[in-house]
């Protein structure tokens, strides 16, 4: 039972979190979100350490960490003795988005060339007929 804390409705950590309620429900369900503390009504009442949880499992879902993943990583946060299983898990994570990201970047790179090449195509077609023109693609 929760007593003299801050706590939120699920429709108040769902707004706050950034997740659906339905998603709410399900990483409960799923064992993803450790379960969430009930009021004297029976009523879920998330504290501010479960916004907490959700703000990390929102960021661990929006760098693509699979949901098969994150219920691990929910089954592995009930067990104390398994922080090393945790920090394998996260380091493995952490790697995943660190390519992706030098991908998107080598992506941006050719995408920040592209535009140098049409802005300078432009100057000197502007300089060459008094006027800017159409350009290829």
């Amino acid at each position: 039972m929760v007593e003299d804390m801050a706590t939120y409705t699920p429709a108040e950590a769902a707004a706050i979190s950034g997740f659906s309620l339905d998603t709410l429900r399900y990483y409960e369900r799923e064992g993803i979100l450790p379960p969430v503390a009930r009021t004297a009504g029976g009523h879920r009442a998330f504290s501010d350490a479960d916004l907490g949880t959700l703000g990390f499992l929102k960021c661990l879902r929006e760098t693509g960490m699979p949901i098969e993943r994150l219920r691990r990583y929910g089954e592995l946060c009930r067990d104390d003795r398994t922080i090393p299983d945790r920090i394998a898990l996260l380091e493995e994570h952490a790697a995943a988005v660190r390519r992706e990201l030098n991908d998107l970047l080598a992506q941006q790179a050719k995408l920040d060339g592209k535009l140098e090449w049409y802005r300078g195509e432009l100057e000197r077609r502007g300089s060459e007929a008094g006027g800017p023109q159409t350009l290829p693609a």
